[in-house]
């Protein structure tokens, strides 16, 4: 923060000079996008958090199961009558799935396609500011923006603006039928499409906000990382975004929507629309209410072969994302990609190796199996249980940082990470899926129906929480994460053919890092071509 926030308050000491409180809620926190305006929540003395801007038409009655629709800005203002539009509060989140924990999801608004945008105090229009858009994750079943806040990213560096987006999920997001090709009883990936509006939406209208269009990160979590992934390999997403930040990719498969009839059809038994043709199957679904659409999900995603996630589809995603990397056909922009160290995918099998592999990508071979068998032999592991975690996970998540650090290194810079520090909530030593969200959102702990409870983090954990941000924003900044990191971190190399990587954890003190740069393990690096060498067949 320091003296960008000074600067823009011309002030010595916020807490120390007379007035000070009155001069901040004189703060401007109005935004006019031409065809509203817009009030916001000064939620920091220097930043302005804009929540719940529309930036499509509400995916309701028989737009549900549809492509997203542009804004109609007319009704927009129409509707605000020449008012300014209240903006302070987060909107309601996207319909949620089951966490799977025993819960049921169906909370949340089918209304949701909606913007959070973070500012510095004072930007306007011209600043021509570096902007970040985040996609939260959540398996394209459940996930809640609110639990992901960054304001405190904008707190902390003053030059950014961040745009968080809501988007459809679950079976509301991602139902699929082969009929969607030669018809209009619905469009394949609608949720992926959401965040492709949203990005649209993005470049007519972040200006307003001292936002550069021309500069533009995408950074996402886990399915939030994978849609980044899909966009970086999307061939009708170009210019859209200038660099990329790629945490924990979801490599699930990406199947054709022939490989989720079987889906559709268990989805709309348990939806009591079974029956008839599918156009009468879809027009039942349309009429359906949320309550039985929710119910019908959870009962359908029980097996893990029913999940709803993108497909293949000639106009959003061609080919699965791996093969198009290992193609060279993807958007050559500067990345950060990396995994936690000890993150996997689990089905409830215990450490049945094949049974996972098996349910996870489906269209495995026997051969593929004792391939697998091959280059994760019990002898390299010191349990059954590591052999079991490193086997699924690196399919499943983490050879994502050598397969896109090595394909996006020969085309602009790329930087890997492997993130060291657990979670301090989940009761483990190991660094599992999501550790990272703990420190860069306010030590968020997220729960069922789109809740979180926020911890406060404790000086050695806010340290390196401000380190870790300043990495990002860096690199949201410039392109690179070294030009604006903080002083005490470490230079962080770029992905070549020495194939270093930031080893990310605590530090013992806000002076100290404890940030660190190693030598990637040659022995998953190997493991790592071969988990490429399946792109064909695991379709990830």
């Amino acid at each position: 923060m320091g003296s960008s926030f000074l600067k823009r308050f011309g002030l010595l000491a916020v807490s120390l000079i007379p007035g000070v409180l009155s001069s901040i809620s004189a703060v401007n926190t109005v935004v006019d996008l031409g065809y509203a305006t817009y009030r916001g929540n000064l939620s920091f003395p220097n930043t302005v958090a804009y929540l719940g801007l529309p930036y499509a038409e509400p995916p309701l009655g028989e737009r549900r199961f549809r492509a997203p629709i542009t804004l109609d800005t007319a009704r927009i203002q129409a509707e605000a009558g020449g008012k300014i539009i209240d903006a302070s509060s987060n909107p309601a989140f996207c319909i949620q799935g089951s966490i799977g924990r025993g819960d049921a999801g169906g909370a949340g608004s089918e209304d949701c396609l909606k913007v959070n945008v973070y500012v510095p105090v004072g930007a306007k229009q011209g600043d021509k500011l570096p902007v970040l858009v985040y996609i939260h994750g959540g398996g394209y079943v459940y996930g809640n923006p609110a639990n992901f806040p960054l304001d405190h990213w904008v707190h902390q560096v003053p030059e950014v603006v961040i745009v968080s987006v809501y988007y459809r999920l679950d079976s509301l997001g991602f139902l699929a039928h082969p009929d969607f090709a030669t018809s209009n009883l619905g469009d394949f990936n609608v949720g992926f499409q959401d965040q492709t509006e949203a990005l649209r939406w993005v470049q007519r209208h972040i200006n307003a906000f001292g936002g550069d269009p021309g500069r533009v990160t995408i950074n996402g979590h886990s399915a939030g990382s994978s849609s980044v992934e899909l966009h970086l390999t999307a061939p009708n997403n170009i210019g859209l975004f200038h660099a990329g930040i790629a945490q924990s990719v979801y490599r699930i498969t990406v199947p054709t929507p022939a490989a989720k009839l079987s889906t559709f059809n268990t989805f709309t038994q348990n939806a009591g629309c079974g029956s008839g043709s599918v156009s009468a199957q879809m027009s039942c679904l349309r009429k359906a209410s949320v309550s039985v659409l929710a119910q019908a999900q959870d009962a359908t995603s029980g097996d893990p072969h029913h999940i709803f996630i993108p497909v293949q589809d000639p106009k959003t995603i061609p080919i699965p994302p791996t093969t198009a990397i290992l193609q060279g056909k993807f958007h050559g922009v500067p990345l950060i990609v990396g995994a936690t160290s000890n993150e996997t995918l689990s089905t409830g099998s215990g450490n049945n190796i094949t049974q996972s592999l098996l349910a996870f990508w489906p269209l495995l071979t026997r051969k593929d199996i004792d391939d697998y068998a091959t280059q994760y032999p019990s002898s390299d592991f010191i349990s059954s249980n590591e052999q079991y975690r490193d086997t699924i996970g690196e399919s499943g998540f983490r050879c994502a940082r050598e397969i896109m650090g090595g394909g996006f290194g020969n085309k602009a810079k790329a930087f890997t990470y492997r993130y060291n520090q657990p979670d301090p909530t989940s009761g483990s030593n190991l660094v599992e899926h999501a550790a990272e969200n703990y420190m860069l959102f306010r030590g968020i702990e997220t729960g069922v129906n789109g809740t979180g409870t926020f911890h406060t983090l404790n000086p050695i954990q806010t340290a390196f929480s401000e380190e870790l941000i300043a990495y990002w924003l860096s690199f949201v900044r410039s392109g690179d994460p070294n030009t604006f990191k903080l002083a005490r971190s470490p230079i962080w190399p770029a992905y070549g053919s020495d194939q270093k990587r930031v080893l990310l954890q605590q530090g013992a003190t806000s002076t100290k890092s404890g940030i660190s740069v190693e030598v990637s393990d040659q022995r998953v690096e190997a493991r790592c071509a071969f988990v490429a060498s399946k792109a064909s067949v695991e379709q990830n």
